[in-house]
């Protein structure tokens, strides 16, 4: 694979996202909505979202694997753990010059907590015993909320695109 395979370049979102944090995406803005029974993420890419419930449910298993898996949460104290599984293999994790490919038996655990009411950091372990040979720890990431309130659009239809993937096809002409 090369970085013109990159999913990312159609517009498809990733499994895990840019700067080790599935909230972003492919992006690096993303919002967090809660209500009583559900986290909602969204990604300013693609208008892309995640509903993740808290309620105690387990995965669901009446659905389709998918680009993003199927997440469900749990408080433990002051943080709010995603469990995630059930994804296709169509996607990549991480995008922009650090991706790899994964199996439909990658599982996500990802950690949020809040330091202060500014601040959210957030830990994530990948594991895909079909394509790593040990669990990766994905480096602490520390996120200083932004100075607005809403996220803003960042469509993609494809087109926009097709330069970056033509470019990436020229500088690894031997990968083709």
């Amino acid at each position: 694979m090369a970085d013109k395979d990159d999913p990312a370049l159609g517009c498809v979102s990733t499994a895990f996202g840019t700067l080790n944090v599935s909230l972003f995406d492919v992006g690096a803005v993303g919002q967090i909505v809660q209500t009583p029974k559900l986290m909602v993420m969204l990604t300013e890419t693609y208008h892309g979202f995640q509903i993740i419930p808290f309620d105690g449910r387990p995965h669901r298993t009446d659905v389709p694997p998918s680009n993003r898996g199927d997440a469900v949460g749990r408080w433990e104290g002051d943080t709010f753990v995603v469990d995630k599984t059930n994804f296709n293999d169509e996607t990549w994790i991480s995008a922009e010059g650090r991706v790899s490919f994964h199996s439909d038996a990658l599982h996500i655990v990802e950690r949020y907590r809040r330091l202060d009411a500014n601040t959210l950091e957030i830990e994530a372990t990948l594991e895909d015993p079909k394509v790593l040979t040990k669990a990766w720890i994905v480096p602490k990431q520390t996120l200083v909320l932004a100075p607005f309130d809403q996220i803003l659009e960042l469509s993609c239809a494809g087109a926009e695109s097709e330069s970056l993937v033509d470019a990436a096809a020229k500088q690894n002409p031997s990968k083709n």
